[in-house]
């Protein structure tokens, strides 16, 4: 069963946090920056528009998948999406998009929040506000169970005859492209079919997160997640928000603080790790 939604109750919780207010206390609203409060924010005007506006790739589960037979989305992010539009009364309304467009798709206005197991990076938090974080991650190896004892360290997988394979746009190939010289990048745009490749034998090994590592080995027995406890690296995942909207992003703060610890998250997480 999944845990009962939140609605106005964090409105009202959450605008007392976002402007100090206290008892009895008279109080002039301001920003990060000592900005006035805003005329308009995303919460007037999601609610206005009676959707919220979500931006996903529609390829990385658990976090989020789009079925290219029914259309439909499914994944962790995506019941927290439905979730956190049903706090504010609204639909939420799927727009679709690529790793290499996220940021400008936000930025542009083409959607107000997203989502769908997105890296906090410095790059792109130059651009946009990052929610809290709700998930610890890291890049770690995925490759066949047959050769796992192989590719236990970037030494390992960085030799020539190696090939990476590696999806376009994001954080993997960020990764790759600064650590990977010697072995061989393959570079393929379908993040949904990548792992297949893998598989066939026509790639070795993938640097992607643990997350994805874990989910995707039992998905495909053929795989093993490789040391997904001891990643290459330390990463966290948060949801990418418009930069200036104070008030939106405490508001999403406030939701998520509270989906993580009244089991909200850990609800729609559970429905994948056993799927």
């Amino acid at each position: 069963m999944r845990p009962l939604r939140r609605r106005t109750a964090v409105s009202a919780l959450l605008l007392a946090l976002a402007t100090g207010a206290g008892a009895g206390s008279t109080v002039v609203a301001t920003g990060g920056g000592g900005r006035p409060h805003a005329d308009r924010t995303l919460l007037d005007e999601v609610r206005d528009r009676g959707e919220l506006r979500v931006c996903t790739t529609g390829d990385y589960r658990p976090f989020t998948h789009l079925d290219p037979d029914s259309g439909e989305y499914s994944g962790i992010d995506v019941d927290m999406a439905a979730d956190l539009a049903a706090s504010l009364d609204v639909e939420a309304e799927f727009v679709p998009t690529t790793w290499a467009e996220l940021l400008p798709d936000l930025t542009s206005g083409a959607c107000d929040i997203s989502m769908g197991g997105v890296s906090v990076t410095l790059a792109r938090a130059r651009e946009a506000y990052f929610s809290v974080p709700y998930l610890v991650d890291g890049k770690a190896p995925i490759a066949r169970c047959a050769d796992q004892d192989r590719y236990r360290t970037l030494e390992d997988i960085d030799q020539p005859g190696v090939r990476v394979i590696v999806n376009p746009g994001g954080t993997n190939e960020r990764f790759v492209d600064e650590h990977i010289e010697r072995a061989t990048v393959v570079r393929h745009p379908e993040n949904t079919t990548i792992f297949e490749e893998i598989v066939a034998g026509r790639a070795d090994v993938m640097i992607t997160d643990t997350s994805e590592t874990r989910y995707q080995e039992t998905l495909h027995p053929e795989l093993c997640a490789i040391n997904p406890d001891e990643p290459f690296t330390f990463a966290e995942k948060a949801y990418l928000l418009p930069r200036g909207d104070e008030e939106f992003r405490a508001y999403v703060d406030q939701w998520l603080h509270l989906a993580l610890n009244d089991g909200t998250y850990a609800g729609y997480a559970a429905e994948w790790e056993n799927d």
